[in-house]
């Protein structure tokens, strides 16, 4: 039977154990917006039953993660939800034989492979291509990809390599169930460049313009600056009324700045732009969270206001603080206890509303993966 663990009175709901079992739980439809992280294929054994990211091959988890794990949120989420989903890579390689779970010298344990991933087209070194291959089979079992986002790590995780560029990006994919969906484009909106404003307060009618366009091949008069967003059309003839100049140069460099353009799928103060975030590492946890912006951007532009915010995987509650500090409510699933306990902590620590649904001790990995694990001599 399903039912919403959300009151008006929470902020916060977290679901400690098993993300399809505790997926099931939750009633249709009843998600506005999914923001995650899944753990990343082959990377990291978490020490954990039942965890995900461990499965035997490619094509494996590829069939857990879209046919299983998202067909549940598929059924969770509204038709007008959107769902963001940060995805990592990595590169086929055999185990080094230790497991990350028994390195103690080392917090980056996660560099080391528990399992070979290497076999079908993979190939040793081979980069695996998962965020692809992941947003390919999420298509294909019906989601829309409406955007492929990169996240650009300023501060990445070293690398001792030799023979090709470090990493320093992930990808976030936007997938929707529908082809209209709700995604507040005014709010995360960003402020126009100089070199914009300045075209946009040009006088367009008195302008030479350019004979440059079409190699010189323009036929139909010289080509002019286009207009921004303050477009004064007139029963949609592209002459903007007289007087916008005027209007335009009255007005603060707030007030021109406040139509601005749309959020790109990079971003950054930078030439090269890029949604450029740095890592946050978290002192209570050996691992690295994402930073706090990126799913605050994620859900101010597909959650509508007072909107409950998923996120399956809650890892130390990020997604739960951007959207209490937006005004959203979350449910987070978290399969490690530990971690839950580090999440509600923050949380609470925020004057969050929490509440924890704790996973019966006899019942420590789902079904789903009780076979997988006992195969695995976990």
């Amino acid at each position: 039977m399903t039912h919403c663990p959300l009151s008006a009175a929470k902020d916060v709901v977290i679901l400690v154990g098993d993300v399809l079992e505790h997926l099931r739980t939750l009633p249709d439809a009843s998600v506005d917006c999914v923001v995650t992280s899944p753990p990343y294929w082959g990377l990291r054994d978490y020490g954990v039953a039942g965890q995900l990211g461990m499965e035997a091959t490619l094509d494996d988890h590829l069939e857990l993660m879209v046919n299983k794990v998202f067909a549940e949120i598929w059924r969770v989420l509204k038709p007008s939800g959107t769902c963001w989903v940060n995805y990592g890579d990595c590169y086929a390689s055999t185990a080094n034989g230790r497991k990350a779970a028994d390195i103690t010298d080392d917090d980056r344990g996660f560099v080391d492979k528990p399992f070979s991933t290497i076999g079908g087209v993979l190939k040793a070194k081979d980069l695996c291509m998962m965020p692809n291959r992941f947003a390919i089979k999420m298509q294909e079992f019906g989601w829309w990809v409406r955007s492929e986002i990169i996240w650009a790590k300023p501060n990445p995780m070293p690398e001792s390599v030799y023979d090709r560029p470090a990493t320093s990006h992930e990808k976030i994919f936007l997938f929707t169930k529908s082809a209209r969906y709700d995604y507040d484009a005014r709010t995360v909106r960003r402020c126009a460049a100089d070199s914009s404003l300045q075209r946009w307060s040009q006088d367009i009618e008195n302008q030479k313009g350019s004979n440059r366009a079409n190699g010189g091949a323009k036929i139909n008069g010289m080509m002019k600056a286009v207009g921004g967003p303050k477009k004064d059309k007139q029963r949609g003839h592209s002459r903007r009324h007289a007087g916008f100049n005027d209007r335009w140069d009255k007005m603060t460099l707030a007030e021109q700045q406040s139509g601005g353009r749309n959020l790109r799928n990079y971003e950054s103060p930078q030439t090269f732009e890029v949604w450029e975030m740095a890592t946050r590492p978290f002192k209570d946890a050996h691992f690295a969270t994402f930073p706090e912006a990126l799913p605050r951007r994620c859900i101010a532009a597909g959650c509508p206001p007072g909107g409950v915010v998923l996120d399956p995987f809650g890892g130390a509650g990020t997604t739960a603080l951007a959207a209490k500090n937006l005004g959203r409510q979350a449910i987070l699933i978290e399969l490690n206890p530990d971690y839950a306990d580090i999440a509600a902590a923050r949380l609470r620590a925020a004057h969050c509303h929490v509440d924890g649904v704790a996973q019966p001790e006899s019942d420590s990995a789902g079904p789903l993966f009780a076979a997988q694990a006992k195969e695995a001599g976990t």
